[in-house]
């Protein structure tokens, strides 16, 4: 059963084959890209496009579809499937089939058999593949504690920036219900401008909201993929034998450092302050019969900084 959901997740709607480069669309459902190009071959960047499974729209990237995002769950599933395929072969040299590894050499970055060593690495710096794993254990929980750091900050972002969008909801419904009151004592004169200023109201409660989002949906990717890092370094490190560390020791350094330089922390939304003012209804004028809205920027509080 289990084997059976993966491969339904692993599998295109479109092409009912294994994702090639799967992409995800503000929906969260996804597509291999070369299938979206296909099913869009006749939109443009910036066209609105409905999802072929939910038909909700959304706006193709300046760049194209290879600018929608990569779906990093999915790719980790197709990834372990893989790894699933090769873990028979582990313990078994890749050149020799009948040869088990015993030594890892560190210039290679490659588990080899005696017979590999002598006719190929035999000037190469190696070691036993047991003490050489032991070694590298330490860097890989190094690169994963850093992971988890990120986590932490990411999570408190997370939560901070939810506190902020709806203290800002909050601020702009309090803001138009102050517009509607203020209206009610005008002459029909004003109907205008009272449209004019809940419509601007609305228009940057709509921006920011949406501003909100994609720093949210980037940092929520961001946090699925270094959590999905976390839970197979320590699955690793917990059950994999030594061949497995050494084999895997040098993807996994590279993958936490992609991780770790796509820094999304320092992508922050910072709601504007909004109020208004309403006017004297005594000394309206024409230009001046309702009110004005400000919009000001708030300070920076520090608190998005990780416990």
């Amino acid at each position: 059963m289990a084997s059976s959901v993966a491969t339904d997740l692993t599998t295109c709607p479109i092409c009912l084959e294994v994702f090639d480069n799967p992409k995800s669309l503000p929906c969260l459902h996804a597509f291999c890209l070369k299938c979206l190009q296909g099913y869009f071959n006749d939109k443009c960047p910036g066209d609105k496009a409905p999802c072929p499974l939910c038909r909700k729209e959304f706006q193709i990237p300046s760049d194209g579809l290879a600018g929608l995002q990569h779906n990093f769950i999915i790719q980790k599933l197709i990834d372990n499937r893989k790894a699933t395929n090769e873990q028979l072969q582990a313990g078994s040299c890749d050149k020799h089939g009948d040869k088990q590894v015993e030594l890892y050499c560190q210039q290679c970055n490659e588990n080899v058999c005696v017979l590999c060593y002598a006719t190929k690495h035999r000037n190469h710096e190696s070691g036993e593949i047991p003490e050489v794993a032991e070694r590298l254990k330490p860097k890989i929980d190094r690169d994963d504690r850093q992971i988890v750091s990120a986590i932490n900050t990411l999570s408190n972002q997370l939560e901070y920036t939810k506190q902020d969008v709806d203290k800002f909801c909050s601020d702009v419904d309090n803001v138009e219900k102050m517009v509607l009151e203020t209206g009610v004592a005008e002459k029909r004169a004003v109907d205008n401008q009272i449209s004019e200023l809940v419509t601007e109201l609305q228009s940057m409660k709509s921006d920011n909201a949406k501003q909100a989002q994609a720093v949210q949906y980037r940092r929520q990717q961001a946090l699925v993929a270094m959590e999905s890092f976390h839970t197979y370094c320590r699955e690793l490190l917990d059950k994999g034998r030594p061949s497995d560390v050494t084999r895997a020791a040098s993807a996994l350094h590279d993958r936490a450092t992609e991780l770790l330089q796509n820094d999304v922390t320092t992508l922050n939304f910072r709601p504007p302050h909004v109020t208004f003012t309403p006017a004297d209804v005594t000394q309206l004028t024409r230009l001046n019969l309702v009110g004005k809205v400000s919009v000001g920027s708030e300070k920076q509080t520090g608190k998005l900084q990780s416990k």
